[in-house]
């Protein structure tokens, strides 16, 4: 089946399944097949109850955030994260970001060092992330809500089928992409993405692994030497630049 014979099928099915709130449109007939599947309702069934007693990250409306700020046709690049932040007031749907004027947690601030070492770009003054989400870098997490306070903790709860389905249907696109595989976590997806992909793997720059590894990668570089390659617009990393 072709690749538009694949999305036509998706939109009946679409037609036929409500999105989950606060769910772009535009990647509705893309996922459609998912939202119709039990382990869909089983997950939204779980968050919906652990909203009811517990503080549950990121906000409802902001959970898909990574699709509404990079629709599907845009994709270039995917950055792949675990779950989000369980901190209150970080987490927005974005992996790696937090809203502005949220101190900026460790992890980003290694992602900046980096970036600083990398392309000499200094450190932002914010840890908001939606200028590279807006330039086609879906920022995706492998787990898209988590308890306050207990890191992983919707894990294993269907996510993950849901965002394995998300990196299936990038990797099936016509276009080639960059997969960016932060971590062993992330690097285990590597199988979910064919070899005309570029994929640009390394540690992961959380404290406890940016120095066995993520420090030096130059990620940021290899990913515009990739999308050079493909003859795609670049990524402009400068957070203070929009």
């Amino acid at each position: 089946m072709s690749f538009n014979d694949r999305m036509s099928q998706q939109r009946s099915l679409f037609d036929a399944n409500p999105l989950p709130p606060g769910f772009p449109a535009d990647w509705s007939a893309v996922l459609a097949e998912e939202f119709a599947k039990p382990y869909f309702a089983e997950l939204q069934a779980f968050v919906a109850a652990e909203r009811q007693s517990h503080d549950i990250f990121p906000a409802e409306a902001d959970v898909y955030n990574a699709f509404a700020f990079t629709p599907f046709n845009t994709v270039k690049v995917v950055l792949l994260g675990q779950d989000p932040y369980p901190t209150p007031g970080h987490a927005h749907g974005l992996c790696f970001s937090v809203k502005p004027g949220v101190a900026i947690p460790a992890s980003l601030r290694n992602i900046y060092k980096e970036l600083h070492a990398d392309l000499g770009i200094p450190p932002a003054k914010h840890g908001c992330l939606a200028s590279w989400a807006r330039q086609g870098i879906l920022m995706l997490n492998a787990v898209l809500t988590v308890r306050s306070g207990e890191p992983g903790s919707h894990g294993k709860k269907g996510w993950e089928t849901f965002t394995d389905a998300v990196l299936a249907a990038v990797n099936a696109r016509p276009e080639p992409a960059a997969f960016v595989l932060w971590g062993a976590h992330a690097q285990k997806k590597k199988a979910l993405i064919d070899p005309r992909h570029a994929v640009i793997e390394s540690a992961h720059p959380s404290p406890l692994s940016a120095s066995k590894g993520f420090f030096g990668s130059r990620p940021f570089s290899q990913v515009n030497a990739a999308l050079e390659a493909m003859g795609r617009e670049l990524v402009r990393w400068d957070l203070s630049v929009e």
